[in-house]
């Protein structure tokens, strides 16, 4: 028995992390993978009638052990890796996707699974055991558990040339970005650009051993050089080889590569009987049908139009009377953005980062969770930890239960990926009367302290900071009895509510003055900081908005109907951005080739979601807004109805059971000034 199969016996049942070494994953994966089996088998082979509880109940509680380490062993994988533990995920993840493709395929295990849905309706089911039954028996359909078998073969040969494609479709955008590259010599051609990013091309230079600076389209240094670099012509130069990714007449040109995805996925969800791969991936989703995200999408796109129009004619108007510019190209657009913005609100972090020091807007978050949910956060040092870095807290309810653990990780280091996230080492579920609470942890990369300075944050990570946070109260507060129901496992559109609504506070004057004081004095932010920090939240929303439902558009435009007849790409794309489109089009580029988000990644058919979460976002904070933002009241319907109820109903019951009505768009855009 490996430390990593058995119970924890450690405080409030926590990960024993510096007991593990990194020759117990490979065993251990092997074994909780047999006794995941075991139960598997168990089930199959019950003498017994199929019930919901011999059948439904026991699949979701069986491999829990298996899950456990999974957790364990990924997050790490994601915040403390190195090569050995690469290998082993390489080593490993083929082990995991077989397991749970013999489950999916288990043709016995289906048989009993579908005779307890077949007798869904007498079986007097609360709507969270109703939920489970759902998600059971569509975890085997959706995967063509109904199929005879010659079309289970199809559907098995489509889904192995899909992840080949689009394992295929990565790989060529990855190498068109790692291919090119901007070297100058001349010192003038960095005219306008920050030090740091001039510093990060003369580094890149060095380690080539080349004279001068060396910029790519990795978006650190693709970025800064759109947005600040004076010399026009290499703006053009970058912006067009940023979007010639994937459409250049070379072996990594991916239109076929995207012609043969779409085509799969219509043909895949054919076989499943749906009449799209949309109308496939959507029944799953909060938005649920094709219809509906294409009328949201124009819906949003009526109102936010005008307003983008309206600002790129002043952009225009700046520009030609800043440059002389004639006519704005997508190359001038991020820089004469950046020159306005400073010119209306002359706001840089620099000035406000003294305000935010880490320490500080993490006890402000913890503050802001006690007045809205009675929650107190207390700093324990009795608890294992996988970093020194990483601090550990208790967190209690009002009457003083234990809620959740909470891990946070909040500083770069080698071995830890890019970016910010929310997970869980261990999720809540009520298993023997016992209401098991879970271990959530937040992982960002902010700055670390200096010998003479704290941590202080750009105000975009103080929101990030609350975001992820925002995720941990939904992974925290979790209160349901199926592990898979739990915390934050709802439906893809639906996940980003939580730690959305967080951001809001971060904006807020009377939230602000609980954490927004200066490192050095103590003053707390000067409000006029305050309001050119909501103003310029909204600066050119009208554009960023018609950029994105562009983008959702196109989507819905290769999910959303039969993409046999199309055979020219561009052509295709060009129809789709008509009602969009405001910069000259670039013959050289292409959108889809590099559209990694719904060819690569898991957003096809979804990439609408981050709009409609917004959407939710908005709303669900104005009804805060009109009665107080730390409204207890409210508060408490959000914690009863969004947050302790994971996925054990459809989202939409869970918010209109919050908001008394559905969602409408009103809030977001005039947020966004748009109204």
């Amino acid at each position: 028995m490996s430390i990593l199969t058995q119970y924890f016996n450690t405080k409030h049942n926590t990960a024993p992390f510096s007991q593990i070494k990194i020759e117990d994953y490979v065993p251990a994966f092997n074994e909780g993978i047999a006794l995941a089996k075991a139960e598997i088998d168990a089930i199959v082979n019950n003498p017994d009638v199929p019930t919901f509880e011999n059948t439904i109940v026991a699949m979701d509680f069986s491999g829990d052990v298996l899950d456990r380490l999974s957790s364990i062993f990924f997050n790490l994988n994601s915040a403390e890796t190195n090569d050995e533990m690469q290998k082993i995920a390489q080593e490993v993840s083929p082990l995991l996707s077989e397991f749970g493709n013999d489950i999916r395929l288990n043709a016995e295990l289906f048989a009993r699974v579908k005779t307890v849905y077949d007798q869904k309706e007498s079986l007097n089911l609360n709507p969270e055991q109703t939920t489970l039954l759902d998600k059971k028996y569509k975890s085997f359909s959706r995967n063509g558990a109904n199929l005879p078998e010659d079309k289970k073969n199809q559907l098995r040969e489509i889904d192995k040339e899909l992840s080949k494609l689009s394992l295929q479709f990565g790989e060529n955008v990855l190498a068109e970005t790692n291919n090119f590259e901007l070297h100058l010599t001349d010192e003038k051609d960095l005219s306008g650009l920050p030090e740091g990013t001039i510093e990060a091309a003369r580094l890149l230079a060095k380690n080539q051993e080349k004279e001068g600076w060396i910029f790519t389209l990795d978006y650190p240094s693709y970025v800064p050089f759109l947005t600040y670099a004076d010399n026009r012509e290499l703006r053009k130069k970058m912006a067009i080889a940023f979007g010639a990714k994937g459409f250049q007449k070379n072996e990594f040109n991916n239109e076929e590569n995207v012609l043969k995805i779409a085509k799969l996925r219509h043909e895949r969800a054919n076989l499943l009987g749906y009449k799209t791969h949309a109308h496939f991936v959507l029944e799953e989703r909060m938005a649920e049908s094709p219809e509906k995200v294409f009328s949201f999408l124009n819906d949003l796109l009526a109102k936010a139009k005008p307003a983008a129009q309206k600002e790129f004619a002043e952009l225009t108007a700046f520009a030609k009377e800043l440059d002389g510019i004639e006519q704005l190209e997508k190359w001038d657009g991020a820089y004469y953005s950046e020159k306005l913005k400073q010119q209306l609100f002359n706001l840089d972090d620099e000035k406000l980062k003294p305000y935010f020091q880490l320490e500080k807007v993490l006890d402000g978050a913890f503050t802001v969770a006690k007045k809205l949910y009675g929650l107190t956060f207390t700093e324990v040092f009795d608890i294992d930890k996988y970093h020194e870095e990483v601090t550990t807290y208790e967190v209690k309810d009002a009457n003083d239960n234990l809620v959740s653990i909470f891990y946070a990780d909040f500083f770069p280091r080698k071995g830890k990926r890019n970016g910010a996230w929310m997970t869980s080492f261990k999720s809540q579920y009520v298993k023997d009367g016992v209401n098991e609470r879970p271990h959530i942890s937040n992982v960002c990369n902010f700055t670390k302290p200096t010998e003479t300075k704290p941590s202080l944050l750009t105000f975009n990570e103080v929101t990030t900071l609350f975001h992820e946070f925002g995720h941990g109260l939904h992974g925290m507060l979790a209160d349901t009895v199926y592990p898979s129901l739990s915390g934050t496992s709802v439906y893809w559109d639906f996940v980003e509510l939580p730690s959305q609504i967080m951001e809001n506070w971060c904006y807020e004057p009377e939230a602000l003055a609980l954490f927004a004081n200066h490192y050095e004095t103590g003053e707390i932010i000067p409000i006029e900081y305050v309001q050119k920090i909501k103003e310029s939240a909204s600066f050119q929303e009208g554009l960023a908005t018609l950029r994105q439902l562009s983008f959702g558009l196109l989507d819905m435009a290769w999910h959303g109907q039969d993409p046999t007849n199309i055979t020219d790409l561009k052509t295709f794309e060009t129809e789709q951005f008509a009602n969009t489109q405001l910069y000259p089009d670039v013959k050289e580029n292409a959108m889809s080739t590099a559209f990694s988000h719904i060819f690569q990644g898991g957003y096809s058919s979804g990439y609408y979601s981050y709009k409609w979460a917004e959407v939710l976002d908005a709303d669900a904070f104005e009804y805060f807004h009109e009665n107080g933002i730390f409204n207890e009241e409210i508060a408490k319907k959000f914690k009863d109805n969004v947050l302790s109820k994971g996925g054990t109903e459809h989202p939409m019951i869970l918010y209109k059971r919050f908001r008394g009505q559905e969602p409408k768009p009103e809030a977001l855009l005039k947020r966004a000034g748009l109204l």
